[in-house]
């Protein structure tokens, strides 16, 4: 792999045989207009909300959504309210037909320079295209291999919820034992069980709560004083997932250093004591099992001895079921807060949806062939892990323009999470507190999953320009000298938000 600099304008080149007019698959232009329109609609949002915030204070920190109730609205006596006005039209002056020009020369002139600093080290890659493109406008003059970090996140959610579907839920359960009063405690690989669950508004999930050890205790002690039944014995099955629970391209400090859990099928918290914490267990497992006991306990239920693991036989009968937040809410999870123990576990269920052992190897096999199958490019690809903690993957930076394309195509409307997860520049996610003070033009109108270890920095997403286009893109610089970290994130944002002040 040449790991070279390209550097001043001979970086970026058009894609080979590049029109400058808009290119349109079948249907292309109606996937552009609805992407544009929830762009737009998202971009005033936030730009209206920033403009209201002093610009001398600083960033709040980030809260968890608010919930809704679901119950009716309060009826004041007396009070009549008349029919709403009829929605006014939006996007009026946006063409969806008009002729494009985010040109390849009108992006070099609005990225002139940015690409080549050297805070951005030795090796930088960099392509973009419009919404609905085939194929890159600009990209690196001679198109390398990159550590895409976090970004491969983009990759293993696409995989997931092409593999099982933007509704799927995992569940945890109980189930009977080999013999009487025992019960078995099984993991279903739901990435987010809790302990307790939260109350209203606490939840970081959005518009769904995660399930929770408690209700599963809940359930479990209703059914079991039903039928008479109080001491019991209790295993905990964590054999949904196979092969090492610590990727061993890792680096060997994550986990002694509490960076990342060992990843199980069960687990509270993701492995962490406390949810609050980042302090980690050693075994995920066995310390759910510990907590459910608990639970079982504080129900009237008294649980013998110490949980054992175990294996639930084909002749278990259920006793309750906990059932996960769907698919689609845990991947704007992963996107937007970038979760490596989730992301590792959703990798985990691509293989087990392809019929192969819940490992991390199976996983990227089966993730490779789901993405190629759907049109991603991958070739000269190597992934290791799902979360992008691997030092040693690479893909094509192509790869990651044409993830977040493919998301945003009609054709495939279960991948839709997957750009509308995106953080926000100012407002939402791993972008929250950035672009602030480093290229504030940016602020609502960039939206990118970031990429970050040690010496590698990127931003994969959207942008809307001054014209009214919707470019994706993808730059990634991964031989950053640790000295110029601030200084190379800095520089991807003004890289970013170039693109949004293009008029093109």
């Amino acid at each position: 792999m040449d790991r070279r600099a390209h550097v001043d304008g001979s970086m970026m080149a058009p894609a080979p045989g590049h029109r400058q007019s808009r290119v349109r698959g079948a249907g292309g232009s109606v996937a552009v207009w609805l992407v544009v329109a929830v762009a737009l609609i998202a971009i005033v949002a936030m730009a209206a909300l920033y403009a209201d915030r002093p610009g001398e204070v600083a960033d709040p920190p980030l809260s968890a959504p608010t919930l809704t109730s679901g119950e009716p609205p309060l009826v004041v006596p007396g009070l009549e309210l008349g029919t709403p006005p009829a929605a006014e039209p939006v996007l009026t002056g946006v063409d969806p037909a008009a002729p494009s020009t985010a040109s390849a020369a009108a992006l070099q002139r609005a990225l002139r320079g940015t690409l080549t600093s050297p805070d951005l080290g030795k090796h930088v890659e960099f392509a973009v295209a419009e919404l609905g493109s085939r194929a890159p406008t600009l990209a690196s003059g001679r198109p390398d291999l990159v550590t895409p970090a976090s970004t491969l996140k983009l990759l293993t959610a696409t995989a997931a919820l092409h593999s099982l579907g933007a509704d799927h839920r995992f569940s945890t359960s109980v189930v009977t034992g080999d013999k009487p009063h025992a019960l078995v405690l099984v993991g279903g690989g739901d990435p987010l069980l809790t302990d307790v669950r939260p109350t209203q508004g606490e939840t970081s999930l959005p518009f769904a709560e995660p399930a929770s050890l408690a209700e599963l205790a809940a359930l479990t002690a209703r059914r079991l004083r039903a039928n008479g039944v109080r001491p019991v014995s209790l295993t905990y099955d964590d054999s949904l997932f196979t092969g090492p629970a610590v990727n061993p391209t890792w680096e060997p400090s994550y986990i002694p250093e509490s960076i990342v859990s060992p990843v199980s099928a069960l687990w509270v918290d993701e492995g962490r004591v406390d949810p609050d914490q980042a302090t980690r267990v050693g075994d995920p497992a066995n310390e759910a099992a510990q907590r459910f006991a608990d639970l079982l306990g504080k129900r009237g239920i008294d649980v013998r001895g110490e949980p054992r693991s175990g294996r639930a036989t084909a002749q278990a009968q259920e006793v309750a079921r906990v059932d996960s937040a769907p698919l689609a809410a845990i991947v704007q999870h992963v996107i937007e807060v970038s979760d490596n123990e989730a992301a590792e576990v959703l990798l985990r269920h691509v293989a087990l949806a392809s019929g192969s052992p819940g490992s991390s190897l199976a996983g990227v096999e089966s993730m490779t062939t789901a993405l190629e199958g759907i049109g991603v490019d991958l070739r000269g690809a190597e992934i290791l892990d799902g979360s992008g903690l691997s030092r040693d993957s690479v893909v094509p930076i192509r790869a990651l323009v044409a993830i977040v394309q493919l998301a945003a195509d009609q054709e495939h409307p279960e991948l839709r999470s997957v750009v509308s997860s995106l953080p926000i520049a100012g407002f939402t996610g791993s972008l929250a507190s950035r672009f602030v003070a480093t290229a504030p033009a940016g602020l609502g109108v960039v939206r990118a999953k970031t990429g970050t270890l040690t010496g590698v920095h990127g931003l994969a997403g959207m942008v809307m320009t001054r014209a009214g286009s919707v470019l994706v893109f993808a730059v990634v610089a991964d031989q950053v000298p640790p000295r110029l970290t601030l200084a190379a994130r800095a520089q991807l944002e003004r890289i970013a938000t170039a693109l949004s002040t293009c008029r093109c």
